[in-house]
């Protein structure tokens, strides 16, 4: 078991909390960072495992809405204590750093009517994945900035006076309850490493992972699913692409100039356990509907 606020080791038993509805729930206390927990056994499944949902790029308002609303009654379904969301939730157009890159950039007055209305369409959708998230008390939820999400940040490197515009301040993380990992730093969750997934692409992008960090990986960004997999002299290890949320309709996607691409809608789910040892069940949505545990859900 794991402390569930700074994923130690290092805990031990202290003393039993009785809910009002007389419930038992094993209290603990963490050496490490001297804060006490307590393990909740009303999702129905073993109070040693923190089950967490991982999310990949969804980039609003471009999302899939069929997908977004699987992944919706999936958290209902899964009720995970841990959320983790692998960044590009917005796609955020009209910060991006291409959009003057063959003419020159008007003023920052003819830009803000634009700035604010990403601003509100990526709102809206972070609402509906944190509203379903609160409906199953889901606290500890997680964001690694990704390189859409990061385009806020360079136009306030331009703008320096227009920090409200800072993707943390844009999304109101904090309000949110988000613990934010900025563009390119990596979260660690028991044995597991989670970031955007921009830092190694290639055909092979999984593998090039795996290669170059060593370590266990999940990431968004390429919206494509892979898994590679090797048994080191320390133990085995894997690196997965869960694909994205995002429509992959043409339309949606113009930059592509109607190329071919292998992208999947999908959201993980990893059951941590045992000292951060981990599972993980990378759930794909295809055409609005995906089947879990079971249950058909259909978006």
């Amino acid at each position: 078991m794991l402390c569930r606020n700074c994923n130690s080791d290092n805990i031990m038993k202290y003393g039993v909390r009785v809910n009002k509805q007389g419930n038992n729930s094993q209290r603990y206390y963490c050496n490490s960072c001297d804060k006490e927990f307590s393990v909740r056994d009303s999702r129905g499944w073993d109070k040693d495992i923190r089950r967490a949902i991982v999310t990949p790029d969804k980039h609003f308002p471009y999302e899939d809405k069929p997908a977004i609303n699987a992944l919706v009654k999936a958290i209902k379904l899964v009720s995970p204590s841990i959320y983790v969301d692998l960044g590009d939730v917005g796609e955020w157009s009209s910060f991006s750093v291409w959009k003057f890159k063959r003419r020159k950039a008007p003023p920052l007055e003819y830009l803000i009517k634009d700035f604010d209305k990403d601003v509100s369409d990526v709102n809206k959708g972070m609402d509906i994945v944190d509203e379903s998230l609160d409906k199953a008390n889901c606290k500890e939820k997680y964001i690694t900035e990704g390189n859409h999400d990061n385009w806020l940040n360079i136009a306030v490197g331009k703008y320096p006076y227009i920090p409200q515009y800072s993707f943390a301040n844009a999304v109101d993380l904090d309000g949110r309850g988000y613990t934010y990992y900025p563009f390119g730093k990596h979260l660690k969750l028991g044995k597991l490493y989670f970031y955007h997934g921009h830092q190694y692409g290639g055909q092979y992008h999984a593998a090039n992972h795996l290669r170059k960090l060593g370590c266990n990986i999940m990431y968004g960004h390429w919206h494509d699913l892979q898994q590679m997999s090797a048994t080191h002299m320390d133990g085995h290890k894997s690196a997965w692409s869960i694909g994205c949320l995002k429509d992959m309709s043409a339309e949606a996607n113009e930059w592509l100039g109607n190329r071919r691409i292998n992208w999947s809608h999908a959201f993980a789910i990893v059951d941590f356990f045992d000292k951060g040892l981990f599972t993980v069940h990378v759930i794909q949505i295809i055409n609005g509907k995906t089947c879990l545990w079971g249950e058909i859900i259909n978006g």
